[in-house]
């Protein structure tokens, strides 16, 4: 026995030295970083044609303000429309009747193809087309006229188009329009990645379908519409510039450009544009990650659950189809 003991012990293997693999490419890499953010830094300090003190004595003005004030109400007000208009697309996109399927699709269809830039300038210009708004009988007058009477007008009332088409209505409008195409189909795909089963069970329930929707389906799509949604809004506050060309004067891109042409101080307003825009977008995305944590409640646990169950069932000696199975 002691001869066999000794032959295994002799037998046994030595413990392995493993060594560390090295990465020279991380090291030059990490080097070849350094040296640009250190050549960045340097063009920031050095470089005078920023001037700094210039920028920040502006870009805290109260018209700065305003325009940044204009740029987040462009914002709410569009992604407003945007959000409830792409709500009512997204249901008439997954609609049995084929005729709210086809304007769904129609409308996605020119909104996605035209340009904001476009669409923006079109809008600010639509007092071309009418002098005036006015609710009341469509065709009133072609009416009167097939039955001979010339002057018949059925309208309740109307407003001048200069007066209610402002500079900031039109971009609101334009964008918004324009935000409801792309929020149909993230909507759309997140009313699809509801399991059916959720809406055969509310409807044996007895629930109808405006309460299925807003009760059963909505809570649960809000986790695949939420992160989606938050693109599109920091994608809208950065398009919130395009209004300049309509023009709105009360939006921070046209205050700081007003600054750059009076001043011919062009790269720092446009650098103060980009700290403006980085400090909105930083606010955003904040808000962002406590939305999609208050909506993902619940969501992984069962992974979470499977993988825990899994760690006690190899350290027990058990097989992980065991812990599937349960």
């Amino acid at each position: 026995m002691s001869v066999e003991s000794d032959t295994s012990e002799r037998a046994r293997p030595e413990p392995i030295q493993a060594v560390p693999v090295r990465h020279p490419g991380r090291w030059v890499a990490v080097a070849v970083i350094g040296v640009l953010v250190a050549m960045f830094v340097h063009l920031l300090v050095t470089n005078k044609a920023f001037n700094w003190s210039f920028m920040v004595d502006e870009m805290f003005r109260p018209p700065i303000i305003e325009g940044v004030r204009g740029s987040i109400a462009l914002l709410l007000t569009a992604m407003l429309i945007g959000i409830v208009l792409g709500v009512v697309i997204a249901i008439m996109r997954l609609s049995e009747n084929p005729v709210l399927r086809g304007v769904a699709w129609a409308y996605t269809w020119f909104f996605r193809a035209v340009p904001r830039l476009v669409l923006a300038i079109l809008f600010g210009n639509l007092g071309i087309l009418w002098a005036r708004i006015e609710f009341g009988l469509p065709f009133d007058r072609q009416i009167g006229a097939l039955f001979g009477v010339d002057d018949f007008e059925a309208r309740l009332f109307g407003f001048s188009a200069v007066d209610i088409l402002t500079g900031f209505v039109a971009g609101m409008l334009a964008l918004g329009l324009s935000e409801a195409a792309y929020m149909a189909e993230i909507v759309r795909a997140g009313i699809q990645s509801v399991d059916e089963g959720q809406t055969e069970a509310a409807q044996a329930l007895g629930l109808k379908r405006g309460q299925i929707l807003r009760r059963i389906v909505l809570p649960q799509a809000m986790r695949v519409i939420v992160p989606p949604t938050g693109n599109e809004t920091i994608a809208m506050l950065k398009d919130t510039s395009l209004v300049a060309f309509v023009p709105v004067s009360m939006e921070l891109f046209f205050q700081l450009r007003a600054v750059s042409s009076r001043t011919y101080q062009v790269v720092p307003m446009l650098v103060a544009a980009t700290i403006w825009y980085l400090l909105l977008t930083s606010v955003l995305l904040v808000g962002q990650y406590y939305l999609e944590r208050h909506f993902s409640k619940g969501v992984g646990r069962s992974v979470r659950a499977k993988t825990k169950l899994r760690g006690i069932a190899a350290e027990s000696g058990g097989t992980t189809g065991k812990v599937d199975g349960a």
